[in-house]
């Protein structure tokens, strides 16, 4: 609550927009928001999502705590970085299943799944998504390991260089798989980090579907 109060204050100090103007915005009294910039006054949290959009901090979310929810439009606009900086901002990403991984194309179109959503606190280059693990191949003995039901990021935007963790597939077939990317010799192999499964080769009938940066187990 006080973050939020510190921002609006903020902003509507940056605007010159007093409550009186706020409140007309949001067609409701001027003491209305009085109260709620002086705590006299708890507002829900569709009211607090409902001032940041009125401020044009739409990119901005109020959770649990003060999140942005997605990259402000431009880039390269300072003063939205340096609000995401200021209050520790946490992206939320879909959950998307297996089966759609596939839709994923250079457009970057997202692989949304079942509505489900994770937060991270990694700011994606593009449409990024959650997976779930299924099966063992990535658990490894020793070193990184990824269990079967931990939930890793995939960012369709980073480059694909040897030693990522990827989502890939091949031509001929309907489900993607997640490998690590080595090269040997001149040539790239699709490598389990689990030493019992064969590492394959990667040919030209293999895409990159993303990379997979950030892995999470769920408890």
């Amino acid at each position: 609550m006080d973050k939020w109060i510190e921002l609006v204050k903020a902003k509507m100090s940056e605007l010159r927009i007093t409550q009186e103007k706020l409140a007309e915005r949001l067609a409701m009294s001027q003491g209305g928001v009085g109260h709620w910039l002086n705590k006299r006054r708890q507002p829900s949290l569709d009211d607090m999502n409902r001032v940041l959009q009125e401020l044009g901090l739409g990119f901005l979310e109020v959770a649990m705590v003060l999140r942005e929810v997605e990259q402000a439009q431009d880039a390269g606009d300072e003063q939205s970085g340096s609000l995401a900086q200021k209050y520790n901002p946490y992206f939320r990403y879909p959950v998307s299943d297996w089966r759609l991984v596939s839709q994923v194309r250079e457009a970057q179109v997202p692989a949304y799944g079942n509505g489900r959503s994770e937060m991270s606190d990694y700011r994606a280059q593009g449409a990024a998504f959650w997976l779930v693990v299924v099966g063992d191949a990535m658990t490894a003995p020793t070193g990184i390991s990824i269990a079967q039901d931990m939930l890793i990021l995939v960012d369709p935007a980073v480059e694909a260089v040897p030693g990522k963790l990827v989502i890939a597939q091949w031509a001929d077939s309907a489900e993607a798989t997640f490998r690590k990317l080595i090269e040997e010799g001149g040539q790239r192999y699709l490598v389990p980090l689990n030493p019992t499964y064969p590492k394959a080769l990667f040919t030209d009938q293999c895409r990159i579907i993303g990379v997979v940066v950030q892995a999470t187990a769920r408890f």
